[in-house]
């Protein structure tokens, strides 16, 4: 007689100790979570606008100096360059955000459409999804009547697409200023040298914290990034010489 409820104590227990078990980690890493995406959204951000920045104008200055372009047209091109495309990126960060938010909209309004039309379908691929997770019985169960009763309330991001499309032209604006710059105080050959090493130095740091703050070996993912940064804007001092060979 005491076998039955024996059993089901110990299996009670062992929900118990499985749900404290989810909720306490859920609690202990939530707020570290949310912390480390946004670190990777403005990582992702500063990259994207920085690298592009810093390659671009570093290809037009090689290009301009291969080309036999004066220091006037080099700094003219260069500040054009640096505000024009500054715009360009933070209006194409925003609508890609936006893009990204529609299509979560959209996504989320099919779902709930999906639900009010077949719920136990919805329910089942729900039950189907946490089963393989190691969810099961009257936990399983729990988990399947929370998200489906929550689903008007999931949340929909907006706030941070202002944010980022700022972050995005900031940075780069800054990227085109790195290897810009030293061409209004110095002269050109050691203008060009300090561009290039200040360049290079940008690029292998942004390749480090890359790893560093997100997964990967430091050293690799440096190199990487300065490669391909300078391999990028190499194509412009290519271009130059072609076109200053050519007589253009």
């Amino acid at each position: 007689m005491n076998a039955d409820p024996d059993r089901r104590k110990r299996a009670e227990t062992r929900l118990g100790r499985t749900v404290r078990a989810t909720l306490a980690t859920a609690v202990a890493t939530s707020s570290r979570h949310r912390e480390r995406h946004r670190q990777t959204n403005w990582l992702r951000d500063v990259i994207l606008g920085g690298q592009d920045g810093l390659v671009n104008i570093l290809g037009i200055i090689l290009g301009v100096i291969a080309g036999g372009g004066s220091n006037t047209v080099l700094i003219a091109a260069g500040f054009a360059a640096a505000i024009t495309e500054s715009i360009s990126m933070g209006a194409v960060g925003y609508t890609s955000s936006v893009s990204q938010r529609d299509y979560y909209q959209a996504e989320r309004a099919r779902e709930a459409a999906e639900i009010d039309a077949v719920p136990e379908a919805e329910r089942q691929e729900i039950r189907a999804i946490y089963a393989t997770k190691g969810f099961s019985g009257e936990l399983l169960e729990r988990v399947v009547d929370t998200i489906t009763a929550n689903r008007d309330s999931w949340p929909v991001e907006t706030s941070a697409i202002l944010r980022s499309a700022f972050v995005i032209t900031v940075a780069t604006l800054i990227g085109h200023l790195i290897p810009l710059l030293p061409f209004v105080w110095l002269a050109r050959t050691p203008a060009l040298v300090l561009a290039i090493v200040l360049s290079a130095l940008v690029l292998f740091g942004v390749g480090v914290y890359s790893a560093v703050t997100l997964v990967g070996d430091w050293r690799k993912s440096g190199l990487k990034m300065l490669v391909i940064g300078l391999g990028a804007a190499g194509v412009g001092f290519l271009i130059g010489n072609l076109f200053h060979a050519a007589g253009a």
